[in-house]
């Protein structure tokens, strides 16, 4: 992830403000709030702007996600180029899914929030739709969720990491 946002930092932090590129790296899958903090800590964004950047980046695909994934995968499955990355993200959501199945809301809000590879908004919102949970129900336990990432990863980035790189 670091090299990723690096490069969103050199590339784009000095022709759109830092701001925009924060925002803009938070609406990304894998990068999502814990990229757009890490960018927003090396590009010297204040972290009380960075914060609600990051949440609102974060937050506004998972809707989107929820809502029309199941019938993306179902569309991608048609193609043989494409079967085989519907296999592996259905596999990789039906093990996940499977430690979320007892305690759904809160497993799926701590499988969001906790910041580890492979966890966050897009994958826990492609877990939710493929376990087929209430909308509203996944919606306030990812919400919720980013918004612990986002406490998490803003004590690392402008906090312990920040003491290191600053």
């Amino acid at each position: 992830m670091d090299h990723a946002v690096s490069w969103f930092a050199t590339t784009f932090g000095n022709k759109i403000s830092a701001e925009a590129v924060t925002f803009f790296v938070s609406l990304l899958p894998i990068l999502e709030c814990r990229g757009g903090l890490l960018l927003a800590s090396m590009l010297k964004v204040n972290l009380l702007k960075a914060i609600p950047l990051v949440i609102l980046g974060n937050i506004l695909p998972i809707p989107f996600v929820l809502l029309f994934m199941r019938h993306i995968l179902n569309f991608m499955r048609r193609f043989s180029f494409s079967r085989p990355l519907v296999e592996w993200l259905e596999k990789r959501a039906q093990n996940k899914s499977a430690s979320l199945k007892r305690g759904e809301f809160w497993g799926l809000l701590l499988f969001v929030g906790i910041p580890l590879p492979g966890t966050g908004g897009w994958t826990g919102a492609l877990v939710a739709s493929l376990m087929e949970m209430d909308f509203k129900k996944a919606m306030l336990a990812i919400s919720l969720g980013v918004l612990l990432a986002t406490f998490i990863m803003s004590v690392l980035s402008y906090g312990l990491l920040g003491l290191l790189f600053h």
